[in-house]
């Protein structure tokens, strides 16, 4: 059969393409295949073969091969030949060999790529041929390219002295290709090649040899491909100098008492960018022992000078006397005013005994009658009564100031005035005044020997002051403060991580004869063989120090804590300001995660906006987060799940599935989003969440269902499955709500406890004295699980009032005092009238 000679090329080429095929395997380099007998000097070389190439967003790329002599070339790509109508194809004869010559080009899409993405590199090579042989390209890779938005690692905030070295870590987000990465400082870049003193580690850390003052900066890592550019939180760094004394001064010359002195500066160097103050004291004084002091002490006009000295303070001391008795008459007069001392002469009215069980009849339930008794303090305390309510804002000091004036005030009078003053204060001036706007995080109080209770709402945080924790004869004014993490500066080590709020109360320095209870919530999972846990507490210089190390408590520090499963319970005699740290032992450490989805109340627009959240399980966490939502217009649209989060180095993954296409269009370009695992592990960052974006088709889509999942990678999970109505679905919004918890801030004296005072003193005078029939306060700690303890509650001379306090500090408000009056009258004690309370007792 004849053949049309136009057919010819392109029936060679499917032949030879065909052969070709089997061929076997592909080569990464040029490699000819001569057809035998054929002058091998004929053979197909490249003038150009194709190259690595990246595809940037949806740009499709561009692969060339150009060889000589060629009658035909044909790409290959992932081991499937292009169509021939795809290839761009360009024919022309060397000048000089007088040779064809092929040039061919194709476009490869992003859509292709990602066909095979996940399960082997795509490539693509070339292969011409003539009429002696084949030859084969090059392999040419294509790579989509991409650069996250995570840093794997940040820059951390640190404080350095003087000459000390420092150390920025920064790992930079995934990508392809590898970001490079330069460093800033203060939006300037850093070359090390013009300073000596900075190097950049293989692994990206800054370095710097030895900390100058004009290393004071902000430090931002920079990561770039060709993709994007990424720009890491900036790391604050403070290079400071501690003060150093100057030489001490020459001796000045003898005075007229015989002494002389001489004197320092704090100034080499002074203490700058928060240095330390020099410690000591600047002047140094001694008496004189020259011939010449003895002799000018002794002269006539010095013993007249004495004289009218000594005149001179008589007359001051007089003057001191009058003003005292004109005060005390003045004193006196507003004394006769106060008439309400309630809190005194009734403390708890006369009850009624009445049995809960049958075999029984010494178990009572207590109902004190509280109109008369209660003193609740509704917001602050506030120490004046002439004018506005103070206004103030927290700094980020080493103490907190947090009163009018900037002072806290101690109140001292007499034991027996000391009652009847302090409630006619309360009941007589107007103390109940609502916080300022902007305090939601602080309460205050007043209280005394009576003892009281703060309470930050909604947070788990409180303070428990016992009765005669407060000395009798002086009135305190107490507060408690939540702080945000970036607020105040906590230093973190290794594998240290923040485990519970970061709390103050104060003020520091107050006298305490019996330790106050800080309760607050803490995410750690509790478990000796893989945490090491810390209490720190930050000095009056600002350093923070370890001042319990949980598990190894001895009963003569000044600090103590109950752990349980979400909470801690601090025993203190010093305030201060506290937080629980933990050290991972293992990777079987793990940090509770609370997971929260929020959506818009109102959508206006075809864009939808799901947020997760990835917070601390504790309550003040919860609570920014729902006032954040609240101020966004955002809901709760699923149940609020756990996460346990283990100390693995690996991160955290969020992703949405099953979204139907026919409604819904998601506009995530990656199959998931990340939090980097030092984000969620160093706890000091706040609102970490990530956010889904949907788009509807129709303005009139309301109905939404998908899955949204949330992982470790190598850990534990949750799945959340949405199924919910945008414009109408509120059922999850009550949720929250149903959380929160009632009360007041501040109760000051028996409202802030449970027990009834007298019911107490009758327990602590019953159960404190050793009992051979083991029914004393030991037997009451087992029936109470505290039996962990004794040895702290031995080391108070009242243990049975150690166990009721922290009683009162786990269960107030809603304690239930029918089983603590059940466990104490299964002890078997012989007084039957150990709950009973008289009407002349009252």
């Amino acid at each position: 059969m004849a053949v049309r000679p136009g057919l010819w090329p392109a029936l060679l080429g499917m032949v030879l393409a065909a052969w070709l095929h089997g061929t076997g395997a592909q080569q990464s380099a040029t490699v000819a295949n001569p057809v035998p007998g054929a002058n091998p000097d004929l053979l197909p070389h490249f003038l150009v073969e194709p190259e690595d190439v990246y595809i940037v967003k949806n740009k499709p790329v561009l692969l060339v091969c150009k060889a000589m002599p060629a009658t035909q070339i044909f790409f290959k790509c992932n081991g499937e030949w292009v169509r021939q109508v795809d290839h761009v194809i360009e024919r022309s004869t060397d000048d000089s060999s007088g040779l064809p010559a092929m040039e061919v080009r194709i476009n490869v899409s992003r859509q292709q790529v990602e066909k095979v993405f996940g399960l082997e590199e795509y490539w693509c090579q070339c292969v011409a041929w003539s009429s002696s042989g084949t030859t084969k390209s090059q392999k040419a890779y294509i790579r989509i390219a991409y650069l996250r938005k995570n840093f794997e690692q940040e820059p951390l905030a640190k404080e350095v002295s003087l000459e000390q070295g420092i150390v920025l870590p920064c790992r930079p987000p995934e990508g392809i290709p590898p970001a490079e990465v330069e460093w800033l400082r203060n939006e300037d870049l850093v070359d090390p090649s013009l300073d000596p003193n900075v190097y950049i580690t293989r692994e990206h850390s800054l370095v710097v040899r030895q900390a100058r003052l004009a290393d004071t900066a902000n430090y931002t890592c920079v990561a770039k491909n060709i993709v994007a550019r990424r720009r890491s939180a900036s790391a604050a760094v403070i290079v400071y100098v501690d003060g150093s004394w100057s030489p001490w001064s020459k001796w000045s010359a003898c005075g007229l008492d015989c002494t002389h002195w001489r004197s320092r500066e704090c100034s080499d160097p002074a203490p700058r960018n928060g240095g330390e103050e020099c410690r000591g004291a600047d002047l140094d004084t001694r008496n004189c022992t020259s011939d010449l002091c003895v002799h000018t002490a002794s002269g006539p006009e010095d013993v007249a000078l004495y004289v009218g000295l000594i005149a001179v303070a008589v007359c001051l001391l007089l003057l001191l006397l009058v003003l005292i008795l004109v005060y005390c008459r003045k004193k006196e007069g507003l004394d006769s005013d106060v008439a309400d001392s309630s809190i005194l002469t009734s403390g708890f009215q006369p009850v009624s005994i009445k049995p809960s069980k049958a075999d029984n009849p010494h178990l009572l339930t207590i109902q004190p009658d509280l109109s008369t008794t209660t003193t609740t303090c509704q917001g602050s305390l506030c120490p004046r009564q002439d004018g506005p309510s103070p206004k103030f804002q927290l700094a980020n000091g080493h103490l907190l100031s947090p009163l009018g004036g900037g002072r806290h005030t101690l109140h001292h009078s007499s034991p027996t005035s000391e009652a009847e003053d302090f409630v006619s204060r309360l009941s007589t001036q107007n103390y109940f005044r609502s916080l300022p706007r902007g305090t939601s995080n602080m309460t205050y109080g007043t209280f005394n020997f009576l003892g009281g209770r703060l309470m930050i709402p909604n947070t788990g945080i409180s303070l428990l002051i016992p009765p005669d924790a407060i000395p009798r004869g002086k009135i305190y004014e107490i507060y408690l403060t939540l702080h945000k993490p970036e607020d105040v500066r906590l230093p973190l080590a290794g594998c240290q991580t923040l485990l519970s709020p970061i709390v103050s109360c104060g003020p520091p320095g107050v006298l305490l004869t019996r330790p106050v209870i800080l309760a607050m919530d803490h995410c750690g999972e509790p478990c000796p063989e893989s945490w090491s846990l810390r209490l720190k507490k930050q000095s009056c210089e600002g350093s923070w120090e370890d001042v319990l190390h949980l598990g190894e408590e001895a009963p003569s520090h000044l600090y103590y804590c109950q752990l349980e499963a979400g909470a801690c319970y601090v025993f203190t005699e010093q305030l201060g300001r506290f937080a629980l740290v933990g050290e991972a032992l293992s990777v079987a450490a793990t940090k509770r995660l609370k997971l929260l989805l929020f959506a818009p109340v109102a959508c206006t627009s075809l864009e939808y906006n799901i947020r997760v959240y990835c917070l601390h399980d504790t309550h003040d966490a919860l609570k920014e987060v729902v006032q954040l939502e609240k101020q966004l217009g955002g809901q709760l649209i699923q149940e609020p799940r756990v996460l346990h989060f283990k100390d693995s180095y690996h991160n955290l993954r969020l992703s949405i599935h099953d979204v139907p296409s026919s409604l819904w269009k998601s506009k995530l370009l990656v199959s998931y989003q990340e939090i980097p695992f030092y984000h969620i592990w160093n706890g000091t960052q706040q609102y970490l969440h990530c956010t889904f974006t949907l788009e509807r088709v129709s303005p009139s889509t309301s109905d939404l269902a998908c899955k949204v999942w949330v992982w470790q990678v190598e850990g534990d999970g949750q799945s959340f499955n949405i199924n919910f109505n945008i414009t109408k679905d509120t059922r999850f919004a009550e949720l929250l709500a149903l959380e929160s918890e009632g009360g007041v801030p501040a109760l000051v004296g028996p409202s802030a406890f449970k027990i009834p005072f007298l019911i107490r003193q009758k327990i602590i005078t019953s159960l404190d004295p050793p009992c051979s029939r083991g029914a004393d306060w030991r037997t009451l700690a087992q029936k109470l699980h505290l039996d962990s303890h004794l040895s702290f509650f031995a080391s108070k001379p009242s243990p049975t009032a150690m166990i009721l306090n922290l009683w009162e500090a786990r269960h107030f408000p809603n304690g239930n005092l029918s089983q603590l009056a059940a466990a104490v009258a299964g002890l078997g004690q012989p007084d039957a009238g150990l709950f009973t309370v008289s009407e002349a007792e009252c």
